[in-house]
């Protein structure tokens, strides 16, 4: 999967004033597939509900339409923690599964600005591990999980993306659209 490299700091920006209010803010990933490779083409802002530890994109038929529209796959999300570090909360890795589900390539970007370790983590769940625990998983809001079978991580940093300084992607901001 190829990102511009520009697409973070595009959303750090889209999502300046959720942050410094303390409330997350998402966004989702449009790609186009060619010659074996998915390239994120489309940054998509939807309307959402969010709080400082969960965002959740609402009218979710308006991005299948985008997507749709211009023929895009649905290839991952990204989303801020004002105030957490970088990591996939149980939350998160339900919302990372329906991704997964459909696109075994998607990935969950995290914005972290305030862990000093690390403010930027690309994620994808293990397979089969992480994805059979979610499977399973009927459980909603924040929640343990059970072990992987393999003993493995549920979860694990995605090292297949490649930042490309010239791609170049389109925003869909729909959180002021009528």
């Amino acid at each position: 999967m190829q990102i511009s490299v520009r697409l973070t700091d595009e959303f750090i920006e889209l999502a300046k004033e959720n942050t410094g209010n303390n409330v997350e803010t998402c966004g989702i990933l449009g790609a186009s597939f060619r010659d074996g490779t998915y390239y994120v083409t489309m940054l998509i802002i939807p309307k959402q509900e969010a709080t400082a530890h969960s965002c959740q994109a609402v009218s979710e038929e308006e991005i299948h339409a985008i997507l749709s529209e211009q023929s895009l796959y649905p290839a991952g999300w990204i989303h801020t923690h004002p105030s957490q570090t970088c990591f996939l909360s149980s939350i998160d890795l339900h919302t990372q599964y329906s991704y997964q589900v459909m696109l075994p390539e998607a990935v969950a970007i995290v914005i972290a600005p305030t862990d000093p370790t690390r403010n930027c983590g690309i994620f994808r769940l293990t397979d089969p591990g992480g994805m059979g625990v979610l499977r399973e998983c009927s459980e909603s809001g924040f929640h343990a999980h059970r072990e992987t079978t393999d003993g493995g991580p549920i979860y694990e940093t995605c090292s297949k993306v490649i930042f490309n300084p010239n791609l170049r992607f389109e925003i869909v901001d729909l959180r002021s659209a009528p």
